[in-house]
């Protein structure tokens, strides 16, 4: 995975401080919290000198599979079309005109697969993250202050009031405290995560929507994780 670094000013910045063991608690639970819920309907912006692109869909956490649209902005099209992603595989349908959403079935033919690369694609670092914003288990609250995770401020996201904290990328990722910036409601639901890739001046952001999640099919000759 391309190294990470956290943008230096967002909205919602007043501070860093140390985490209340409150705050803690929800961010040693918002990643355990989305992988309860199986999956959650997101849209990930991705930086991009010669342009960005937008992915709007759905992650299947348990199962490790993502699929939706993806469009350029401030780009041409040849980008545009469906999406579906794993931990190890990128397919794309291309298409001329992008529907707003998905459809809920796949096509069943028209895909082109290719390796999800580790570094070096701002896309394919994008869709990794996103995979693993979910843990079948929740962090330990005590160990995440001293691991560097800190509160920056409060902010709104979709008329809910959040917190912003910084914290793990996923567990196992030594180092990783402080890197990530998390939107946290006061239950602990995760609305939006903030992460820099590789050389991109702009950040990967990632909102998670309020649309009902709908189980995520697999296009053809993909095996989501048992």
């Amino acid at each position: 995975m391309a190294a990470f670094l956290i943008a230096d000013v967002s909205p919602g910045d007043g501070g860093r401080r140390a985490l209340t063991s409150d705050e803690a608690n929800r961010l040693a639970i918002t990643r355990f919290l989305n992988y309860q819920a199986h999956g959650r309907t997101v849209t990930i912006t991705v930086p991009g000198t010669a342009g960005g692109l937008v992915v709007t869909g759905s992650i299947d956490f348990q199962g490790k599979l993502g699929y939706g649209v993806v469009h350029g902005t401030g780009r041409d099209t040849s980008s545009d079309g469906l999406i579906q992603w794993t931990a190890a595989t990128v397919l794309v349908h291309p298409m001329a005109h992008v529907p707003a959403q998905a459809p809920a079935s796949p096509p069943r033919s028209g895909w082109y697969s290719r390796p999800l690369q580790s570094s070096g694609i701002a896309l394919d670092s994008s869709l990794a993250i996103a995979l693993n914003l979910a843990s079948d288990r929740p962090d330990n609250a005590q160990l995440l202050p001293q691991n560097g995770a800190a509160w920056w401020g409060q902010d709104q996201v979709d008329g809910h009031r959040v917190d912003v904290m910084t914290g793990p990328y996923s567990r196992g990722h030594a180092g990783t405290a402080g890197t990530v910036r998390y939107w946290i409601g006061e239950d602990g639901t995760m609305y939006r995560v903030r992460i820099s890739v590789g050389s991109e001046t702009q950040p990967v952001v990632i909102d998670f929507g309020t649309r009902k999640y709908v189980p995520v099919k697999p296009a053809p000759g993909v095996t989501p994780r048992p």
